[in-house]
């Protein structure tokens, strides 16, 4: 198959995981109230979140909490977590897909609230929901070539003004059904921050070993979900039907490299109910084994795989085999192979 190889790293563990929870509690019924009239108007009833994305619930931000200060929040629970100087960070990525303005980046503003050295590179690197895996992977590559000692990983999401001014459009008179379900997926976003501090593994023998992944894509498809901080369109079912596809051809190319048929979790990008069931289902991955956050936590992009993996971390032990399987809009896909 052509595209991107598969990859391993020699010498690249996990050190630390954390989260910074947005502390906004947001339910689908309260969403439910504000578009009852709209639903009554075509037809719909409440309770389609819930039913059918399986999402109860997400968090929202306090109005004065920037992306990056979110970002920043998490960052330093990592650096803390890890115990390592931030002198010897040489390396910043912030993988958010939020962001309050095009320049300059987001990760000057997280460089500069952790306190930092000068000597530490640090940008935005941005790919959608797939951003975090893609800044696992260059730093994993970074530090395997002894470029640097340690990484920062850091991202911060808030759905906040994104599902306000959506519910305000679709609360206008003569909002039609078509409408609706183009601006499903975005009441199903969530608000949150994670971020991760890799190291040389030979340093940490008790982090968590990144061994390698693979990637796949599929651009034919980047108009299936387009948005930006105003709203978000998405055709759901063929955004649906094309990432499943993706996703098995990237599983299938995996296992000429990799044996991932019985590993102790597969943490899957969280979108919804029907997503998950739908992955695991194409893939053969037993459910069971699949650790959730949406159903409380939304769809929170690129941060949700750290999320989950942070959220779960006390049911994983030492030498537990973890896939992170992603696909982020465009469509792009990957998944990496974790040893706890």
């Amino acid at each position: 198959m052509a595209g991107n190889a598969t990859y391993r790293y020699a010498n690249t563990a996990i050190v630390s995981v954390a989260i910074a929870e947005a502390p906004v509690v947001v339910t689908s019924g309260e969403f439910d109230d504000q578009l009852a009239a709209t639903y009554e108007a075509v037809g719909f009833r409440p309770g389609m979140l819930e039913a059918l994305a399986g999402i109860s619930e997400r968090r929202w931000w306090p109005e004065d909490v920037s992306f990056a200060d979110a970002a920043a929040m998490a960052g330093a629970k990592a650096i803390a977590e890890a115990g390592v100087d931030p002198s010897r960070i040489g390396l910043l990525v912030n993988t958010s897909v939020c962001r309050d303005h095009l320049e300059p980046s987001a990760a000057v503003d997280v460089h500069r609230q952790l306190g930092l050295g000068t000597a530490c590179v640090n940008f935005d690197l941005s790919n959608a929901c797939l951003g975090f895996m893609n800044g696992m992977q260059l730093a994993a590559t970074m530090i395997d070539a002894g470029q640097i000692d340690y990484a920062l990983i850091v991202d911060g999401e808030g759905s906040r003004r994104t599902q306000e001014r959506t519910i305000e459009r679709l609360q206008r008179p003569g909002t039609t059904k078509a409408e609706i379900l183009e601006n499903f997926a975005t009441l199903t976003l969530g608000s949150g921050a994670a971020a991760m501090v890799l190291g040389r593994a030979s340093d940490h023998p008790g982090g968590h070993r990144f061994i390698g992944g693979v990637g796949r894509a599929a651009t034919e498809h980047h108009r299936l979900c387009v948005g930006d901080l105003d709203g978000m369109t998405t055709d759901s079912k063929g955004l649906l039907d094309a990432g499943v596809q993706l996703a098995v051809d990237t599983w299938t190319a995996a296992a000429e490299e990799f044996d991932w048929s019985d590993l102790r979790a597969y943490v899957i990008h969280q979108v919804s109910k029907v997503h998950t069931e739908a992955i695991t289902s194409a893939l053969g991955i037993d459910p069971s084994r699949t650790p959730v956050i949406f159903p409380t936590r939304g769809n929170v992009g690129p941060a949700s795989i750290p999320f989950t993996l942070a959220l779960h971390a006390s049911e994983f032990s030492a030498g537990d085999r973890i896939a992170c399987m992603g696909i982020g809009s465009g469509l792009n896909s990957a998944v990496i192979e974790i040893e706890w």
